[in-house]
């Protein structure tokens, strides 16, 4: 069997929500609190469970990034992922190399927007990993708010590996890390699943 190596980014990989920290970094702090206040009845109903967390991500990034030059927007993920590579849990990270030394498949499929996911694996070489996320639609090199695919969330990161895994379920063991609701269903549909792996003792 061809053995695959899945990974969430937030809170797995990382210690940290990157989608609030590029927030704050792209924008600064006055306006980073500003935003969330506004946004603060809706995301007590997301957390409720009475509105679309892709939704309400989807209303938040539109806000902060609707209108920005697509150029302009990758350099600010670019300098994100440059400048806070303290985010990563070394634990994680040792385990991903580790991964792309044996020549298996490994993934990293995350709800955060692949632009700002990406560059953090610049280090690795160009292929050895794939990047799963949530991808941004772009009018006229300009970033319109809205998302181009489904946020890549509970059943929807189960769906985008399966798009890329040829063959048979079986001809593939599959070890996935994950540490939150989102993840669940990644983690039962791996042979392994670890759940809120990498920390430290």
């Amino acid at each position: 069997m061809t053995e695959v190596y899945a990974f969430d980014f937030d809170g797995t990989l990382t210690t940290q929500d990157t989608l609030l920290q590029f927030i704050r970094h792209a924008k600064g702090t006055a306006a980073f609190i500003g935003g969330f206040l506004l946004f603060s009845p809706l995301l007590i109903l997301m957390k409720l469970h009475l509105y679309p967390n892709g939704k309400a991500k989807e209303k938040i990034f539109s806000f902060y990034f609707k209108g920005m030059e697509i150029s302009d927007f990758q350099a600010c993920c670019d300098r994100f992922a440059e400048d806070r590579k303290d985010l990563i849990r070394p634990q994680g990270w040792n385990m991903l190399r580790k991964a792309v030394n044996a020549h298996a498949i490994v993934i990293v499929v995350s709800a955060s927007i692949d632009n700002w996911v990406r560059p953090f694996f610049n280090d690795f070489p160009e292929g050895s990993i794939r990047i799963l996320g949530t991808q941004i639609e772009v009018t006229d090199h300009r970033v319109t708010g809205h998302f181009l695919t489904s946020n890549c969330y509970g059943k929807e990161k189960v769906k985008r590996i399966q798009e890329i895994l040829k063959g048979k379920r079986e001809d593939y063991d599959i070890t996935a890390f994950g540490d939150s609701r989102g993840d669940q269903e990644l983690l039962a549909y791996a042979n392994t699943g670890f759940y809120k792996p990498f920390r430290e003792r």
